[in-house]
């Protein structure tokens, strides 16, 4: 089982820069973001070398929650060859997540 990106402000622009990301903002005391978990890491193993599957702790990485204006968790950012081309905010479906990961790919 394949193990999602842990994305920091040192490592965002690199990893995310090339290639389609799926970037999940998250915080431990989030309920709905507990519910995306198992479904973040259905993910990971379905789009291994084909798309990036990462995760930022909101809590802990102020920088990139201030630089994308993240207001309330979690915030799923789908990220093309460095640009932003969606945001989902709230629980969403694994269906829905993977139906944007395949038409960016």
């Amino acid at each position: 089982m394949g193990k999602y990106m842990e994305l920091n402000n040192d490592n965002f622009d690199s990893i995310t820069n090339k290639g389609v990301s799926l970037v999940d903002f998250w915080a431990p005391w989030c309920g709905p973001c507990r519910m995306l978990n198992p479904i973040i890491d259905k993910l990971v193993d379905e789009f291994e070398g084909k798309a990036n599957i990462c995760k930022i702790n909101a809590d802990e990485e102020k920088d990139l929650v201030t630089r994308f204006g993240i207001s309330s968790v979690p915030t799923i950012l789908f990220i093309k060859d460095g640009e932003i081309v969606q945001q989902m905010i709230g629980a969403t479906s694994e269906q829905a997540l993977r139906d944007k990961i395949n038409s960016l790919l």
